[in-house]
């Protein structure tokens, strides 16, 4: 450490950034000192698709982003809206750039064959691992990256964060009292421990919440949140991405096949928080879970064309201007 004070105190212009570098480095025992015109731990330099290209759109202003790798992702979300779906998505998506993905289930929830309907390789980079504890998710993702970080790229999804008691919610009894705020500070010191690791080995984190709703204590605060995520401060201030899935219950929002069962539902996904963008951009997008599992991209592509200068509505015709041509059609088709 001396040799770096010395070398800091030295006259402008004269230190030498790769000598300060490497000295740096090696008295904190890790790769902490970087320069920025180079490779860095800080750039996203790989983003996992979505299953959506309009949600991919909004994320990162200028590019198609996604879920940010080595980062910490939030994907919250109502009952039923797709949570858990649109995490399989990812993961299918993971596997296809060749990362090693691990679930983490609190709920026990996951079928096999829908995670081969949604594209998952179970023989391959894939484990299932169910969520015991929070404190045994935490350390078995830092024991997986001590171990074998330097070989494989991980994407740590889990599901949900909600759902996975503390230890001390399992040893105790029901009393809510008894165990309160334990899940917050336990991520408040676990989430500052893993960042660092996460994004020098180029991992990713998504967590998978869920929402709850808002009861302030000023009634007018509800109208305009009205929604929290459960789990602290700590996940709020450490995501990257924050994504907050909610829909309509009105029937005009489901998705039915030639038969009338219902096979999908409407999602409106909002940007939370976003170091890559815009926040609070929006986009809508429908899920299937029946016959075909996944995010229907194609489908909303005409939401985001209506919102164009080169899309006009005449009547019961639609009309795209594509090419100095017109390009007609009903909503039916």
């Amino acid at each position: 450490m001396g040799k770096v004070i010395q070398m800091a105190t030295q006259k402008a212009g004269k230190i030498n950034i790769a000598d300060l570098k490497k000295s740096m480095n090696k008295s904190m025992g890790i790769e902490a000192a970087h320069d920025l015109r180079q490779d860095n731990p800080t750039e996203v330099k790989e983003w996992i698709p979505t299953g959506s290209r309009w949600l991919d759109s909004i994320i990162c202003k200028g590019k198609m982003g996604g879920i940010p790798v080595g980062k910490i992702t939030e994907i919250a979300g109502l009952s039923g809206v797709g949570k858990s779906y649109l995490a399989v998505q990812i993961a299918s998506e993971a596997q296809k750039q060749g990362k090693f993905v691990v679930y983490y289930d609190a709920e026990s929830a996951i079928d096999p064959k829908f995670l081969k309907d949604a594209g998952i390789d179970m023989d391959n980079n894939f484990l299932y691992v169910q969520a015991v504890s929070v404190e045994l998710v935490l350390k078995a993702i830092e024991d997986m990256i001590n171990q074998y970080g330097d070989q494989q790229q991980f994407v740590f999804i889990w599901d949900s964060i909600a759902a996975t008691s503390a230890e001390k919610d399992l040893e105790g009894d029901f009393d809510p009292q008894s165990s309160m705020a334990m899940k917050p500070r336990i991520f408040s010191k676990a989430f500052p421990k893993l960042t660092i690791p996460l994004a020098n080995g180029q991992h990713t984190l998504l967590l998978i919440n869920q929402l709850k709703t808002n009861i302030p204590k000023n009634p007018f605060d509800a109208l305009t949140n009205p929604y929290n995520a459960p789990g602290g401060k700590a996940i709020e201030y450490f995501c990257s991405l924050r994504i907050w899935l909610t829909g309509k219950k009105a029937k005009a929002s489901f998705v039915f096949d030639d038969t009338g069962r219902r096979v999908g539902s409407e999602v409106k996904a909002k940007i939370v928080k976003s170091r890559f963008g815009t926040q609070d951009r929006i986009c809508v997008f429908q899920i299937r879970w029946g016959d075909q599992i996944g995010v229907m991209d194609e489908e909303s592509w005409l939401e985001v064309i209506k919102k164009s200068s080169y899309y006009k509505n005449a009547g019961g015709l639609y009309i795209q201007n594509h090419s100095e041509k017109d390009h007609k059609f009903r909503s039916a088709e």
